[in-house]
């Protein structure tokens, strides 16, 4: 197992899991993540920040996800860092940041 390029997150879905079919059978889940961090300001105050993550999924991990993970489900992942462009609707190229979901644990109650 390589240390290269893994990112290991726990937190909230921000969303209901986005799955897409493709024409060739396979499947593909998105999902928004939101990790929360805590640190006392100059004040003494302590102040949370949250941070939201795209995640994406492929194979079983997409049904998994469709089925048990809810918005708001308390999730753990391990995945990779990815980086693609794409062109918005006015055909401007834009980039965005996921984390490739490689090992999902699901948190939490029901």
């Amino acid at each position: 197992m390589s240390l290269r390029n893994k990112v290991t997150l726990i937190g909230h879905t921000g969303k209901d899991v986005e799955v897409y079919n493709f024409e060739n059978g396979n499947r593909k889940a998105n999902v928004t993540l939101a990790t929360n961090d805590y640190y006392v300001n100059a004040h003494g105050e302590r102040v949370e920040e949250t941070q939201w993550h795209n995640l994406v999924a492929f194979g079983k991990t997409v049904e998994i996800l469709e089925k048990y993970v809810p918005k708001g489900k308390e999730i753990a992942v391990e995945g990779k860092l990815t980086y693609r462009t794409y062109d918005d609707k006015d055909g401007t190229k834009r980039m965005i940041t996921e984390i490739r979901i490689e090992e999902l644990v699901l948190l939490g109650s029901k």
